[in-house]
């Protein structure tokens, strides 16, 4: 580890040296034209161009002069050394806006920023990205002057790149770094081992992190956006200097894309698992038509641990998987076994999302931010100080099976057996019309727990209980739905959504259960378990499967010495 840091430290040396004239001359402007793909939001680049800038949920000052500035949190000076905002600037497409590009850029050519983060592998790639895909936006106009410096820039910044790879962490982020040190080769291929060390590491970078279903390891359907966005990227830079593609990365294109589709809801968005945010549909299927020309949907993703499956033009997705290991965890959400559930455009049972700001993202990483069932308080996953896992279920089970057109699903871990000694099984059953959804949620334990289930609702879905049957009616647009329960006391409270920019209000539906509560009902209503309707029957499921999804047992086939208790519930469409 020492001769290697050592190593490393002698290449960031050479790499700051002046440059020499003759053989390591700096190109006048790039050999090869590289176009940033992605679209700009033009409302903030209104807003940089009036001097502020607004980024990972913060909104500071900027300006000539203010690179350094003590007061910006690390996820916006991130950001900001990045430039990627110089798409949003793109987007205004005012001279005005070009100007604002070349003199914030100049500024920090000609100042470079002295904090250790400027010289960080990933934010460095993004840079030499941004600064050649918006090339003729902001400097092929410019003077002979600026254009000099800035190329000279980019071969400097390129050789940082290449003397800090290997990256240390292995997320999407160490592809983001490939990618810039492969803009750099495509820009000045005169400097051929920018190349070279790009395809040195490619490879491995892409074995470490997409698994073989095509799931980035890391588990988040935001990540997945991500890393294949980095990759769709390298793609059309190998075009643009009719390079061969690596086969890892054409490989991975084809196996992420699928993956990605399967986790988006009938609104085009993603599903708010581990962290992610819904994004825009636009932009979504913008990296999918980059990225490949197929329209495959991933059906089966063992080894990403998810779970899909559509009835009619409803889609139910389950987290089936424990958090991601150790090294590309520190984003993993407490969320083993939590479900969405949307019908069309409608999303209707969902997770409370990611968070921007520190103390959203600790809140919303919590079990008791997801649709499942959360055990005395607890989580069913822990996290040290740092963000990454402490504690993880040790084992998560799932089944599938399928029967013209319904699905049943069989699902347990051992994420509370450390912290309360029991164990969580749910079953689900998907209707083949896609109109009800039903489930059994149990908890068996050494003793009686409290525990209670919670169904996260959209907030463009209105929920109000209806005392006269025990029930809540969902007003979801021209939907309407009613949810049935026993097992515990139903209740509509209070939620949040994070599914945007900031965390918005919103409802969920709670059944909770306490010790020797027992389940209540109202006075003169009828179960709806006891008459055989919507909450509570389960349908049989196909022989091949039915050793996987049992009966619940009577108390008396409960092991001795534990506990059991159990709530069922029902979803129907009106």
């Amino acid at each position: 580890m020492v001769l290697k840091r050592l190593a490393q430290g002698a290449r960031l040396s050479m790499a700051r040296l002046p440059l020499l004239v003759g053989k390591g001359r700096v190109p006048v402007a790039p050999v090869h034209n590289i176009r940033d793909l992605w679209p700009g939001d033009a409302g903030i680049g209104a807003m940089l161009i009036k001097g502020s800038l607004t980024l990972a949920g913060y909104t500071h000052p900027v300006g000539p002069g203010m690179w350094d500035n003590p007061g910006y949190e690390p996820a916006f000076r991130e950001g900001l050394h990045s430039f990627r905002w110089l798409r949003d600037l793109r987007a205004v497409g005012t001279d005005a806006a070009r100007l604002r590009a070349r003199a914030l850029v100049d500024d920090w050519l000609l100042n470079p920023p002295t904090h250790p983060m400027v010289r960080d592998c990933s934010v460095a790639g993004a840079r030499v990205a941004a600064w050649l895909g918006h090339y003729d936006f902001f400097a092929a106009s410019a003077s002979d002057q600026f254009r000099q410096r800035l190329m000279a820039r980019l071969l400097v910044e390129g050789r940082t790149i290449a003397a800090l790879l290997p990256p240390e962490c292995h997320d999407w982020q160490s592809l983001t770094a490939l990618k810039g040190l492969l803009a750099v080769a495509v820009a000045m291929p005169e400097y051929t081992g920018f190349l070279s060390r790009y395809r040195r590491y490619i490879d491995g970078e892409v074995e470490r992190q997409i698994l073989p279903d095509g799931w980035h390891v890391q588990r988040s359907p935001e990540v997945q956006l991500r890393a294949l966005r980095e990759l769709a990227e390298m793609r059309a830079m190998m075009q643009a200097a009719q390079h061969a593609l690596p086969h890892s990365v054409a490989l991975a294109l084809d196996k992420m894309s699928p993956v990605l589709r399967a986790m988006r809801h009938g609104d085009g968005g993603l599903a708010l698992f581990n962290g992610s945010h819904e994004r825009t549909a636009t932009l979504i299927e913008m990296v999918l038509s980059q990225a490949t020309r197929t329209r495959v949907v991933a059906n089966a993703m063992p080894d990403g641990g998810f779970v899909r499956a559509q009835a009619g033009r409803s889609l139910l997705l389950i987290d089936a998987g424990a958090p991601a290991p150790t090294g590309h965890d520190h984003n993993a959400h407490a969320g083993t076994l939590s479900l969405e559930f949307s019908c069309m455009r409608q999303r209707l049972i969902v997770n409370c999302g990611g968070g921007l700001l520190p103390q959203w993202k600790k809140a919303l990483r919590q079990t008791a931010a997801h649709s499942t069932v959360e055990v005395e308080g607890l989580s069913s996953s822990d996290f040290h100080e740092d963000g990454t896992v402490a504690r993880r279920p040790a084992h998560v089970e799932v089944e599938h099976a399928t029967r013209e057109g319904a699905h049943w699903i069989t699902l347990s871990h051992d994420g509370y057996y450390p912290t309360a000694g029991a164990t969580y099984s749910r079953r689900l059953y998907l209707g083949s019309g896609g109109d009800g959804l039903r489930g059994e949620e149990t908890i068996e334990g050494e003793r009686e727990l409290a525990f209670v289930l919670r169904l996260h609702l959209h907030p463009s879905v209105y929920a109000q209980p209806d005392p006269q049957n025990g029930t809540v009616v969902l007003e979801a647009g021209e939907q309407t739905w009613r949810f049935r329960a026993t097992g515990g006391e139903v209740a509509v409270e209070e939620s949040v959504y994070s599914g945007g920019t900031r965390p918005v209000p919103s409802t969920q539906i709670v059944v909770r259960v306490t010790p020797g509560g027992g389940r209540r009902q109202p006075a003169g209503v009828d179960d709806p378990v006891a008459k055989g309707e919507e909450a509570g029957k389960m349908p049989d499921a196909p022989p091949a499967a039915r050793s996987g999804i049992p009966d619940i047992p009577a108390p008396a086939d409960v092991p001795p010495g534990r506990r059991r208790s159990v709530i069922r519930w029902g979803l129907e469409r009106e």
